[in-house]
């Protein structure tokens, strides 16, 4: 099996809801590429569902499937925040926040029925999120001289990289994330501008 080029993620935020013996479930789902998205993501939930029983959450960032974490948020151990990663799992998605927010309706559902509620709840709000594929990045830095700055610009565009950081001075450099698939293509057309490097990046 050759490497993946693509991931599939979300680009938007949506919500949806679900019901079970007067406790009512509302799921909503976070496009997220770092922790401090989910803690901002975390913070507004909280203030637009101050009085609700839980926050319950799992998330997954990155492409190496080391970056994630669930939270059961009181609830009794396993049966919030591991139905719902489960859930974004089955879809193969990354860099996506799943919240449940309980509010509690006094018959207790029991650990059973607290999986199935949870995991309903992320489930459906994922069915209507639309899915979209992004390309796998590699991210290069390339240097260059002011000069050719439209040359490479128009070659940053034309190859759909996306620039991480910039520093354009006398000499300048980019970091750039460049489509997996379109890797060799792109690291032989900046070689062959002259006085241009470009090597592999850590950011």
């Amino acid at each position: 099996m050759s490497d993946p080029e693509f991931f599939y993620t979300i680009d938007k935020t949506v919500t949806a809801e679900y019901k079970d013996r007067g406790s009512k479930f509302i799921a909503y789902t976070y496009p997220i590429q770092s922790v401090d998205d989910f803690k901002k993501s975390m913070e507004a939930i909280k203030k637009e569902h101050p009085k609700a029983t839980h926050h319950c959450f799992a998330y997954r960032i990155g492409l190496d499937n080391n970056t994630y974490r669930v939270s059961d948020d009181g609830e009794p151990s396993g049966t919030a925040g591991k139905p719902i990663l489960g859930q974004i799992d089955s879809k193969k998605l990354t860099n996506v926040l799943v919240v449940v927010v309980r509010y509690f309706g006094g018959t207790l559902l029991g650990v059973p029925g607290l999986i199935e509620a949870y995991k309903s709840a992320a489930s459906m709000a994922l069915q209507v999120t639309p899915i979209i594929q992004k390309p796998i990045q590699v991210n290069y830095r390339v240097q260059f001289d002011y000069t050719q700055m439209n040359e490479i610009m128009m070659l940053v565009k034309a190859l759909n990289c996306t620039v991480l950081e910039k520093d354009m001075n006398l000499f300048c450099h980019i970091v750039i994330g460049i489509p997996k698939g379109r890797l060799e293509e792109a690291i032989y057309k900046f070689k062959e501008i002259r006085n241009v490097e470009i090597t592999k990046s850590n950011l």
